[in-house]
Formats: structure tokens, C-alpha cells, sequence
């Protein structure tokens, strides 16, 4: 019977295991085709690229170049786009345009004029990064990057060969010594050639010639603690700085060209040192060395001008690669800059820049023959101002000569109470800036407004201090600039327009006179802007002009009609961020002449 019982008992089946191994041999099929698919994407994305077949099709990389470098740069180029770079799946096309610094730096701030220069470009190779501080002063958010430097070039003073070699067997020369030297009504004499007079330098405008900038830095230079540099903006304001500032701007030669290729071209033609007004010109060992064989015009000189280093702190021309930012650079732009930059600092790019006349670290190799020029080392380097000290040397230089007359229309609403960075408001910036300027002014007029609503009765300006000269009256503009307040609401129209009524009423002849505004709001009261521009047109007179200037501080100001207004009265339009700007662009704004 037990038998029985034991044999009724239910045994446990065990699941079958072949649906478990399709199951997992199903996955391994597809994860590896997924993973074929990936990888094999990738393989024909590359050799697509090699191709030059890419899946978005192409992208044009526009790179402005100064004259300079154009040619080598356009070298370089060519031998980026035989490698069929690829960005983003799109094929990039590289187009180089030689253009001045100068016009690229405008028409990056005031407005690019596609029909006269073409499309806005990408990238920007500059001789120096004084030409990006500028375009930072001006509008920061244009910089897609850190400047980077791919080659550079030392400052030489360039003459004739007579005048070259008694420099060169004379006294030593120093950077420094021009102050002194160029003052001199027998600076010939300390290198033995008496009878030629003068040692006259022309010195073309530092806020469009960086050759010019760069030596006046050296010069500087001797007032820093160790002699080499840097030069501080706080120097600017010593009375032994702005003294040799003063006497190395009124021996300029009033026959100096407005740019240094010019300068040179005269300087090549003359038939006796001092014969057109000045015996030498500073200049980038470069750019001696194209003119020297005839790189841009066409044909070399009769005779070659001859470079001659100063002793000392070298100012270098550190020829930077600056990305650009701004609606028109997309990605695809913006990540083949950085490719290229990338690829210009590989040894065989090198060494096409260093074949057009540029300094590289890749090698020595010099261009030859290179007439005038011996490329001396460079054993002892100017260490460089700041961004913002570059801006305040030019404007200083600026108003060096007497030849500005400025009033400056500062927006005191409530809004400039607002964070301006750092822990300080807009206003504390805005006192910082105007006061280092009055201190730093070497000579010029200068005089202060405020606007604001209900300042006087029922008008929304005051004037702080008459515009005159600084040196007479610089304790009251440290006073009214002291003053300013932020008090109401912005009525800017109104404001600009009474000024601008007793600036062409006050005009001085033969001078700048130029309105600068400070503001960080839009107008809220009085006349509108159609208004404004017509009460303008009406009282404009010829021979009389006033310039009007902005600079907008934050986000807030209507930056649209403030460019049109200044473009109208042949004014600049500055963006800055927040407070901390205003400082370099009211500089940058004082040294454009």
C-alpha cells in the first residue's frame, strides 16, 4: 500500500532552455549589427571627408589678414584645404582677404559695409593685439576668443643708410632716449653728424599705426620700476610720464604721414636725411623688409631703407589669431578658426610665415635677399601693457597736442546705481574712469554735464563744469566728477541736444570738438529720437562740426538709434558689458582722432 502512496507523488519539470538561448542569440545579432553600423559610419563619414564629399555639405572660413601677412597667411591656406579638413560634417572651404587693421577694426564696431569690403569675416589675424584690445573696448562680445599669437616681429626705427650707420657707430640708442633725443635742436650731433640738425622721428597716429604704439610704450618704458616695463596706467598719471609723453608728441614732425607705409615711401625717395621732415620712422622688421623688396607695391625702392634695433626693452609685434563672434559665425565657423588657428602653429605653416619676413619659434629661416634688414636677436623683450593701459597711452597721446575739445554727458538716472561688477555700481565705474582720464590728460579741453530728470527746474541736464582747459581747471573736474549721482529717470534727447546747441555755438577751429555720452538707459521723457535727429540736421553748420560718441553700459540701452546717432555725427557707438568697461573704451574713444 505504501508503494501505492509513493507512486501518486508530483515531481517538478524543469523549463527548457532553447527559447533562452534564441533570445540571447537574437540580442547579440542586433547589438552587433548596431554596433557595425556605428563604426561603419564612422569609417564612411571619414571617407567621405576624404572624398571631399560631406554630409553638410560646405562651409566657407572667412579670415581678414593684414597686409602684412595676407600672402603667407593665403599660402598656409591653400595647404589646409589640400588635407580636406572637415568640421562638423561640413567640407571647409578657407577664403583669405588682405585688409588694414584699421578698416577691419571699424567696420566690425560701426558697421560693415559688404558692398565696399566684402563679407564680414570669421577670423582676424592682426599684426598686434593692440588692434584686438581696441575691438574688446569697443564691443567684447565680438572676441570669439583669446587672441593667440603665430608669429611675431620686433619694432625697428627705419632710415636711410647714411643715417643708419652713423646711428649704429655712434652712441648707443635707447627706446628711452627719444624723448630727449627727438627734442634736441642738434640731435644729430651726438652721432657725429652735427650739420644734419634734427634727429626728427615720425611718429604716424598710435591708434591706427601699432608700429607708432608699440615705441611710444618703449619710450615710456623708462619709468617702470626696472626700466623694461610694463607700463601701467597708473604711471600715466605722473608728472615725469606725462612730461615725456608731452615733449615726445610736440617733436613729432608736422610733416608726418598719417601711416607708416607712407612715411617709408617718402623717407626711400628723399635725397638727404631730414629732407622731408624727419629722418626716421618706426616700423615692424616685416613690414621693412616688404617694402625693401617691393612685397606690396610692386617694385623695390631704388634705394632700400636700413633697420636699425634700439638698445634696451624691444617692443615685438606678437601678430595674434583672433576668432570672431557675432550672428554671422555659426559653429561650423567658429570650430574651423580653431582648426586653422591650430594648424598655422604646426612647424611646416611655420615655416611659410617665416619665409614672408615673421619671427617663429619653429626655426630660424630668413627670407633672402632682404636688403636693409639684418635680423638682429632679440635678447631683451619690452614686457607689454595691459588691455586697458594700451587704450589709456593712446589717449594720452591724443590729447598730448592740444588738439581735442571734449564734453562729456554722463547719465545720472537711477538705473546707474545698478551692479556694474565686482561689488561697485555702474556709477562708481563710471567716477573711476572719468577721473583716471582727467589725470591722466596731458593737456586738451575738457568740461562735464549730467542728464537726468528734473536736475535744474524742469531741465534734465546741468552742466558740472564749463569745457576748458584740463591743465587749468583739473581739481573742478575731479570735483564734479566727484558729484555725480544717480538721481532719476533718463531723458537723453533732450539732454544731448541742448549740449550739442552750445558745443556748435563754442566750436573751436582747428580743433575736435567732440561729445561723448555715458549712459545705460533708454530715453523715457522729452523729445523722441525723430526729433532729435532733425533739431540735429538743423543746427548743424559747416566748418563746425561736433562728433557725438556713445558708450552704452548693460543691456538696457537702445543701441540702434544711438549707433545711428553717432554715425550721423561722425561718432562711435561703444558696448560695454557692465562697468568695468567704460574705462578702456572712453580711452579707446579719446585716442581715435
Amino acid at each position: 500500500m505504501s508503494r501505492h502512496r509513493a507512486l501518486r507523488t508530483k515531481v517538478r519539470r524543469g523549463i527548457a532552455k532553447w527559447p533562452v538561448l534564441i533570445v540571447g542569440l537574437v540580442a547579440l545579432l542586433v547589438l552587433g549589427w548596431l554596433g557595425y553600423s556605428w563604426v561603419g559610419g564612422i569609417v564612411e563619414r571619414r571617407a567621405a571627408a576624404q572624398a571631399g564629399d560631406c554630409n553638410e555639405g560646405e562651409a566657407l572660413l572667412r579670415v581678414a589678414a593684414t597686409p602684412s601677412v595676407a600672402e603667407a597667411i593665403k599660402q598656409v591656406a591653400e595647404a589646409w584645404s589640400a588635407q580636406r579638413p572637415v568640421v562638423y560634417d561640413h567640407c571647409i572651404r578657407t577664403e583669405v582677404q588682405s585688409i588694414d587693421s584699421e578698416v577691419v577694426l571699424a567696420g566690425l564696431t560701426q558697421g560693415w559695409d559688404t558692398a565696399d569690403i566684402g563679407e564680414r569675416p570669421h577670423a582676424w589675424v592682426t599684426d598686434s593685439t593692440l588692434w584686438a584690445n581696441r575691438l574688446s573696448a569697443q564691443n567684447a562680445v565680438l572676441l570669439g576668443a583669446a587672441p593667440e599669437s603665430i608669429a611675431t616681429s620686433p619694432v625697428l626705427l627705419a632710415l636711410r643708410e647714411d643715417a643708419a650707420q652713423a646711428l649704429q657707430s655712434g652712441s648707443a640708442f635707447r627706446w628711452t632716449d627719444l624723448p630727449d633725443l627727438t627734442g634736441a635742436a642738434d640731435g644729430w650731433g651726438r652721432f657725429g653728424k652735427p650739420e644734419w640738425g634734427r634727429f626728427s622721428v615720425a611718429m604716424p597716429d598710435p591708434a591706427t599705426n601699432a608700429a607708432t604704439a608699440m615705441a611710444v610704450q618703449s619710450a615710456l618704458a623708462g619709468a617702470s620700476p626696472d626700466g623694461k616695463g610694463p607700463v601701467t596706467a597708473d604711471m600715466l598719471a605722473l608728472d615725469p610720464v606725462k612730461s615725456t609723453m608731452s615733449r615726445l608728441a610736440s617733436s613729432t614732425p608736422a610733416e608726418t604721414p598719417a601711416g607708416t607705409w607712407e612715411a617709408l615711401n617718402l623717407l626711400a625717395d628723399e635725397q638727404a636725411v631730414n629732407a622731408v621732415g624727419y629722418s626716421a620712422v618706426p616700423v615692424f622688421e616685416v613690414d621693412l623688409y616688404r617694402h625693401n623688396t617691393g612685397k606690396d607695391s610692386g617694385a623695390a625702392p631704388l634705394k632700400p631703407l636700413y633697420g636699425v634695433a634700439a638698445g634696451g626693452p624691444t617692443p615685438v609685434a606678437d601678430f595674434p589669431f583672433v576668432p570672431l563672434a557675432g550672428d554671422w559665425v555659426g559653429e561650423a565657423q567658429a570650430r574651423a578658426a580653431q582648426a586653422f588657428r591650430e594648424f598655422l602653429q604646426e612647424d611646416a605653416p611655420q615655416g611659410i610665415l617665416a619665409r614672408a619676413g615673421l619671427r617663429v619659434g619653429a626655426t630660424t629661416e630668413r627670407p633672402k635677399p632682404s636688403p636693409g634688414v639684418r635680423w638682429a636677436a632679440v635678447t631683451d623683450q619690452l614686457a607689454p601693457a595691459d588691455a586697458n593701459t594700451t587704450q589709456q597711452i593712446s589717449a594720452a597721446w591724443a590729447t598730448a597736442d592740444d588738439g581735442q575739445v571734449v564734453t562729456v554727458l554722463v547719465d545720472t538716472s537711477k538705473s546707474m546705481e545698478e551692479p556694474g561688477g565686482e561689488g561697485r555700481s555702474r556709477m562708481d565705474w563710471v567716477r573711476q574712469a572719468l577721473s583716471g582720464q582727467v589725470n591722466r590728460s596731458v593737456s586738451g579741453s575738457l568740461g562735464l554735464w549730467e542728464f537726468s530728470a528734473g536736475l535744474d527746474g524742469d531741465k534734465p541736464y546741468r552742466e558740472l563744469v564749463p569745457t576748458g582747459q584740463v591743465a587749468a581747471q583739473r581739481q573742478a573736474l575731479l570735483d564734479g566728477v566727484a558729484r555725480l549721482e544717480p538721481r532719476s529717470a533718463t531723458q537723453l534727447y533732450t539732454s544731448l541736444l541742448a549740449l550739442y546747441e552750445q558745443r556748435v555755438r563754442g566750436h573751436e577751429a582747428g580743433k575736435l570738438n567732440r561729445i561723448v555720452v555715458l549712459t545705460d538707459g533708454v530715453d523715457d521723457g522729452g523729445l523722441t529720437f525723430d526729433e532729435l535727429t532733425e533739431r540735429l540736421a538743423a543746427l548743424k553748420q559747416e566748418g563746425k562740426d561736433v562728433a557725438v560718441s556713445v558708450i552704452a553700459i548693460g543691456p538696457d540701452p537702445e543701441r540702434a538709434p544711438l549707433g545711428e546717432l553717432a554715425r550721423s555725427t561722425g561718432g562711435t557707438l561703444s558696448v560695454v558689458e557692465d562697468g568695468r568697461g567704460v574705462d578702456a573704451a572712453l580711452a579707446q574713444l579719446l585716442s581715435t582722432t
